[in-house]
């Protein structure tokens, strides 16, 4: 990135803050700020972000941003570009529809159906974004998906409050979720199987949620239902 531009930003920066006046005139003062921050921005095609796991921010070309993210976009293929189109609309009806679907052949309740339901003056569509791992070499991207208000997202948090409670009681043998619970399991693994030569490893899976194969995720459900020799969970088949 040019130094220059670096400087500027940083005079801009450092020169409001050397002197205090009152209220009015500093809210003035901040706001003319950071219009001409955004002008230089523009200007540069410079982008700038909150990073991910640190308080600071970071400055970066907009074309790399923008390579970054198709190299994601293509790599993943779970999202598009929408451009002018809104898809929106119809994932609301096609949404409401299937849980009518499902009540009326009585797999789900009324109540259930109820809650389930969208509200269009309520729902929007989920998004894609990024904040730059600044810690990392070549600042990469980590990926964010916002969909606090999907049309899906009552849905999604059913299945999860189901779902989610007979999985962590099968996998509570292998499942550590404090460094209290660690330290007491790595005493119990010292007196019997560790040794000088043991290896302790992590795994950083890349890109799980959009690489698990939909199909390949039910057959996984099904077979802990199996496992677990349960027909229907809460009543739901």
């Amino acid at each position: 990135m040019n130094q220059r531009f670096i400087l500027e930003i940083s005079n801009d920066l450092i020169i409001p803050s050397q002197s205090f006046k009152p209220k009015v005139t500093n809210k003035k003062n901040y706001g003319r700020l950071v219009k001409r921050l955004k002008h230089k921005f523009r200007l540069n095609n410079i982008i700038l972000q909150k990073t991910d796991k640190s308080k600071v921010f970071h400055l970066g070309k907009l074309e790399d941003f923008r390579k970054k993210s198709k190299e994601y976009m293509d790599k993943t293929r779970a999202y598009q570009c929408l451009g002018t189109s809104d898809p929106l609309p119809d994932l609301i009806q096609r949404t409401n529809k299937y849980l009518l679907d499902l009540r009326l052949a009585k797999w789900i309740t009324q109540k259930q159906y109820e809650l389930l339901c969208v509200n269009q003056s309520e729902a929007e569509l989920a998004h894609l974004y990024y904040l730059p791992k600044a810690h990392k070499l070549g600042t990469p991207l980590r990926p964010i998906i916002s969909g606090l208000r999907h049309p899906t997202i009552k849905i999604s948090k059913f299945l999860d409050d189901l779902l989610r409670p007979l999985f962590n009681e099968m996998a509570k043998q292998t499942t550590i979720e404090s460094g209290f619970a660690l330290a007491a399991q790595l005493d119990r693994w010292s007196q019997r199987r560790l040794t000088k030569e043991t290896l302790f490893c992590t795994i950083d899976v890349t890109d799980l949620y959009t690489m698990i194969p939909q199909i390949e995720g039910v057959l996984a459900l099904k077979k802990m239902l199996d496992y677990l020799k349960m027909k229907q969970v809460q009543g739901l088949k």
